[in-house]
């Protein structure tokens, strides 16, 4: 969901959010969403699901264009969203339930990270910020909310890795500074985001002191 709405902003589209309790799903959300998951987005009350197919939509249909104008560059641009998937559950250090398997995830990282890193370095040719260069891209949405949620916990964990990974680094820091990012979750998104870790009983949980505790 949130990769839609990043575009959204970044497009100035006005639209409506509607939340989801993803435990107790309404039967009227069963109905528009076949795979029963968000984002779903409503075009002229037709429904549109899944984050790759209306994210390529917006981009097709709202201007300015996101993706590359260059045929091979927009394709390798997609190349890059498609590892999405891979990369998230390499750097989900936070969905481990055992200091040994948080520790286990933490020494895996640097595989996806590299791959990352590399990437930015081969195709961005500029000092971007962000994956392309100065202007906010499809794989800069995509890549988002995993970069935000991973920042939330290192801010309690510190494991300080991305500090190897600089182009990384940089990227996540811009994006993690960028209106249309920063308004894509709602406002009780981190007090959501915490008490699930604590009440689901993954490791970080129990490292996330007082303060966050108290925002359950």
């Amino acid at each position: 969901m949130q990769r839609a709405v990043i575009l959204l902003r970044a497009k100035k589209v006005e639209f409506e959010t509607t939340y989801i309790d993803l435990t107790d799903k309404p039967d009227w959300f069963l109905k528009i969403s076949p795979h029963g998951k968000v984002p779903v987005l409503a075009v002229d009350e037709d429904p549109l699901f899944e984050s790759n197919a209306i994210a390529e939509y917006l981009d097709d249909v709202v201007p300015p264009r996101s993706h590359p104008e260059d045929p091979f560059k927009r394709a390798r641009n997609r190349a890059w969203t498609d590892f999405v998937p891979d990369f998230s559950k390499g750097i989900n250090i936070y969905y481990t339930k055992t200091r040994e398997e948080f520790e286990e995830k933490l020494a895996g990282a640097p595989k996806f990270l590299q791959k990352l890193e590399d990437a930015i370095a081969k195709e961005r040719g500029n000092d971007g910020p962000y994956f392309n260069g100065p202007e906010l891209c499809l794989v800069d949405a995509a890549y988002a909310p995993f970069l935000q949620r991973f920042a939330l916990i290192e801010q309690f964990v510190q494991t300080g890795i991305l500090q190897g990974y600089p182009l990384i680094k940089a990227w996540s820091d811009a994006l993690l500074q960028n209106d249309a990012v920063i308004g894509s979750v709602a406002p009780s998104f981190e007090d959501v985001f915490f008490a699930n870790l604590k009440n689901r009983g993954f490791y970080v949980g129990t490292l996330l002191g007082e303060g966050v505790a108290a925002a359950e």
